[in-house]
This record gives structure tokens, sequence and C-alpha cells, in this order.
């Protein structure tokens, strides 16, 4: 049953509110001494995917998934592959796709399901690096495309993926969304949907007469977003449609590796329907961590290594599996 009922994370006094928990991270914390370097890969579909490397010569390798608009220069990236760097890992940084500062050359972007990506980033990984153990760590609907991707293979997964770890995952979508939609969250949605209309404008540059922004500013919430781009463009029926196969829910029960899933009690992001309690008590390999606080993305923590609470524990996790 792993359920971890007790979680070490205890905030800092000036962060108990989950919003500031959720903003200050972002607009303030600054990491220095992570150098990537860029390396370009090709897709099976004649697209691109980059991926920011942050090697140390080890045998060793973690790939991280970032969160929505996010991208390997945020400071959770590279928060995290620092602290696995510190720990004699090697860092891979995955860009999705149009989220590296370039638009990407299909149509299709990325979206919260799209584990054919991270497959070809995987299968590239262990191509080109005769690494003997890699693992998974991805943050919001990084963290569901991970989960996804590690219940859809389940035991034809990797053998030499040993481990993967989610944090702040949206694990059911469609409520996420909705839980999104409420007056507390407008100043995310709104920051979101200007992040997305740029998006389809450079798209537009590229193929004019296959997407357009026109009524963008009609556009309120992600259910109205993905009724009318995602779903569509990624081969779904509708929002409905895709929330429910790209769900990571559904697919805990598949997952065959010790894998641990951090979920804020007061993450403003997420709603009960995302705090898989039944699926980790019927599991023996999927472990839910629920700290009391945390945000989204959040966990703040001040010592002298410069780390988050969340890094300290995913790194931990990992060495007690290898």
């Amino acid at each position: 049953m792993p359920l971890i009922p007790h979680s070490t994370y205890r905030p800092p006094i000036i962060f108990m509110n989950p919003h500031a928990q959720t903003i200050y991270p972002a607009l303030f914390r600054k990491i220095n001494d992570v150098d990537y370097t860029r390396e370009r890969i090709t897709t099976p579909d004649h697209d691109f995917i980059d991926l920011d490397w942050s090697p140390v010569a080890s045998d060793q390798a973690v790939i991280v998934s970032h969160g929505l608009e996010g991208h390997s220069q945020r400071s959770y990236m590279r928060g995290m592959i620092k602290a696995f760097n510190r720990r004699g890992l090697d860092g891979i940084a995955f860009n999705f796709r149009g989220c590296s500062g370039e638009t990407n050359r299909q149509l299709r972007s990325y979206h919260s399901g799209a584990t054919e990506d991270l497959h070809t980033v995987v299968c590239h990984v262990l191509q080109k690096r005769s690494y003997k153990d890699l693992f998974l760590v991805g943050f919001s609907i990084g963290g569901n495309l991970t989960l996804k991707y590690i219940g859809e293979k389940g035991s034809a997964l990797s053998p030499r993926i040993k481990g993967a770890t989610a944090i702040s995952v949206p694990c059911d979508l469609e409520s996420c969304a909705r839980q999104l939609e409420k007056p507390s969250n407008g100043l995310y949605m709104r920051r979101f949907l200007k992040m997305f209309h740029k998006k389809i404008r450079s798209k537009m540059l590229l193929m004019p007469e296959k997407i357009s922004d026109k009524d963008f500013a009609s556009i309120r919430s992600f259910m109205e977003f993905d009724e009318r781009y995602t779903a569509p463009i990624h081969g779904f029926s509708n929002a409905k449609d895709y929330y429910s196969k790209c769900s990571c829910k559904p697919f805990l029960s598949g997952i065959k590796i010790p894998t641990l899933l951090i979920n804020a009690l007061d993450d403003p992001f997420l709603p009960k329907e995302c705090y898989p309690i039944k699926e980790a008590k019927e599991s023996r390999y999927c472990f839910l961590e629920t700290p009391r606080s945390g945000g989204h993305v959040g966990f703040v923590e001040f010592n002298p290594a410069g780390e988050y609470w969340h890094e300290r524990r995913a790194a931990s996790f990992v060495s007690n599996i290898s």
C-alpha cells in the first residue's frame, strides 16, 4: 500500500499561502551552475525536439519534463537538473515541441498525453549513451506525461528505466481544467491564454492556411481552447475525449517501476480528483505523497545547498532505487 501518510515538507512561515508558493519560485528563484549543451533530434513525423544536456560523465541519467508552456530554462527545471548533477547523475531537459524558443514544423504541438514524443526522447538517450540506469521526472503536465508513459508501457518499458518521480500532476485533466476556471485562478488562466495565443500566432506565420486566431479573444478557459485547437489538431473528437484519453490516472495501475507522485493538498490547480489515493493503495509501485502545503510546483525551502524540498525528495527516492 504505497500511500505515504506523513510528508516531511514544512514550508517557511511566509510561504504558508499556496499562491505565494506557486508564484514566488517562478518570479524570483534563480538557478546558476547549470550548463546545457543543446541537441536537436528528429521525430518520426519529421518534426524536431530540442534536448538540453547537463552531463557529469555518469552511467546514470535523468530525463526531466517541464510543465505547461515551460521549457528547460525554468527555475524548477534547472533546480531539478542541478540536484541530480550534484548527486552524480547526467541530466537531460526535454523541451516539448514548440517550447525551446523556435516554432515546431508540424501543425501539431505538444499536449498532456503525447507519450510518443517522450518515447522518442527515451529511445534516443538510451541509444546515444550506454546508461545502466535511467530515471524520469516530470512537472505538472510533464508529470502527467511521465506517469501515462510508464503506465502505458507497463512491463514493456525499457528495463534500464528504473524509476520515476512526478510533481504537481493534473492526474484528471477535465476536473483540473474546470478547477482553473474558478475566479481564484483567473490570474493563471489569463497568463496561460496569453501564452497560447502567442504560440498560435507564431504557427500562423508558418501555415496560415491551416490555423487561425480569429475570435481568439472569446476563449476564456482551457476547455474552450482545447475544444478549438488541442483536440482537433491532435486527433481527438473534442476536449472531453482528449481529457479522457490523456489523463494519467487510468494508467497508474499499469506502472511496474518504483514511482513517486507528489501533489500538495493546497495546490490551487488541483481538485480532489487529482489525488489518486485509491490507485496508490492498490499499487505495488506508485507511491503517493501529499504534503499539506507546497502550492503548484512550489515546495520552497531555504538551505545552504539552495535546493527546494521536492528536489531533495526526488533525488532521495531515486537513490533508494539505485
